[in-house]
């Protein structure tokens, strides 16, 4: 036998031995990791003293075996050490001998070969401890692992062959915009700027692609909300994490096996509403759910939130098209003149050729609609790869007074 085989071996028979002291203690594992690991080293120090009388082999690095059974039992087995890898973003498995990770902005395939029981049998791992459902007539999920990582997946049948797995590990690289600053995401003047404009309750939205680190920035903009005033926020799956005295968060939730029960993001929208919220933060925009995001911040809510789009431009086209999705009495004639009224900054973010996460500028939304467009004034962009400051004028500046902030001095710092 190998030693590849022997250490397999090995492993398996002081995991069968884990499992039945977890099951006999009615240890909940993933609640109880410590526990687990403590079970687990007691495991591997009695397997090494019968490994004194020759009867079974020696383990030759019991921390590494330690780890492994934990990973195995208490984690999510093989992709554990990914987990754990505080350089890897994100985890997907397109078919069992197919798993990528990204790292930096990039991706790579990993040497990682999973059999499609492995698969399966970690996807029903991850989502036992969300309390979230996967089956034929609802093939999609997300969900939330217990270190607050994003876990989304599609039923084989819809995914073509095998199921497909994606896991967006939440990586806190920055909590307040002081530290986007330190990552090179903005400048000094751009976080000042933010700073003040979050204090002034200026309504900010926060575009960009697929991980180019929109929930960041919105978690260190909410970061700045002052602690006198009241958070809630409510997002698909639990994402956002700032530090606030005063903050409610709120989830979606799946229908029931009945198919009753569902609460929905434009329900959370209007229900939040009612709780007496200072601030409102939406995590992402994606459908009729924006109406009522408007018509809060058109009611002198300030609020934040983010949406997919590639520029700031596009990122208010999509603003005035998702309400209409709301119902067919809703008109453009409507939403767009609402959004040029609502929304007060756009910030967009994209990651660079170097896989770096940066503002790539930032418009004023002054409030004016001519021929059905809305009006914006740049007033950070990117020029030679480097974030300036730009022409406009900050929108509200009556705000900024009654704080006693200078703006348009705050702005020419930059100049």
């Amino acid at each position: 036998m190998s030693v590849t085989d022997a250490h397999a071996t090995l492993v398996e028979t002081l995991d069968a031995q884990l499992r039945d002291h977890v099951r006999r203690k009615g240890v909940d594992p993933q609640r109880d990791s410590g526990l687990v690991r403590r079970m687990a080293e007691d495991v591997v120090r009695d397997h090494d003293q019968r490994s004194l009388t020759g009867v079974v082999a020696p383990v030759t690095d019991a921390d590494s075996v330690v780890g492994e059974l934990v990973a195995r039992v208490s984690g999510f087995g093989p992709l554990q050490p990914f987990l754990d890898d505080p350089a890897v973003e994100e985890i997907w498995i397109n078919d069992p001998s197919r798993v990528f990770v990204a790292r930096n902005g990039r991706h790579e395939l990993t040497n990682l070969m999973l059999s499609t029981a492995q698969v399966q049998e970690l996807v029903e791992r991850m989502l036992k401890s969300s309390g979230r459902r996967i089956d034929i007539s609802r093939p999609f999920v997300d969900a939330m692992l217990p270190e607050g990582h994003r876990l989304h997946v599609v039923l084989e049948g819809i995914s073509r062959g095998f199921s497909a797995v994606n896991i967006r590990k939440f990586v806190l690289r920055a909590t307040t915009l002081q530290g986007l600053v330190e990552l090179g995401s903005i400048t000094p003047a751009a976080a000042a700027y933010f700073q003040a404009a979050v204090r002034a309750g200026l309504n900010i939205l926060v575009a960009g692609g697929t991980q180019a680190g929109k929930t960041t920035l919105l978690n260190t903009l909410a970061a700045a909300i002052p602690g006198g005033e009241r958070v809630v926020s409510v997002e698909e799956v639990f994402e956002l994490r700032f530090p606030h005295p005063d903050w409610v968060p709120m989830q979606t939730r799946q229908a029931g096996l009945e198919g009753t029960g569902e609460i929905t993001l434009r329900d959370l929208v209007k229900e939040s509403l009612r709780m007496r919220p200072s601030r409102l933060v939406v995590g992402e925009v994606r459908a009729e759910e924006c109406m009522d995001l408007l018509l809060a911040l058109n009611a002198g809510l300030p609020g934040m939130c983010t949406i997919h789009a590639n520029s700031a431009r596009e990122a208010l086209v999509k603003m005035c098209t998702l309400p209409l999705l709301a119902g067919e009495n809703i008109s453009a004639r409507f939403v767009v003149p609402t959004v040029a009224a609502s929304v007060d900054l756009v910030v967009h973010l994209a990651l660079d050729h170097h896989g770096r996460r940066r503002v790539q500028e930032v418009v004023a939304v002054p409030g004016r609609v001519e021929n059905d467009v809305i009006e914006t004034e740049p007033l950070f962009e990117t020029v030679q790869g480097e974030l300036r400051r730009a022409r406009g004028t900050s929108p509200r500046r009556e705000r900024f007074d009654r704080l006693g902030i200078d703006v348009q001095a705050l702005l020419e710092v930059d100049r």
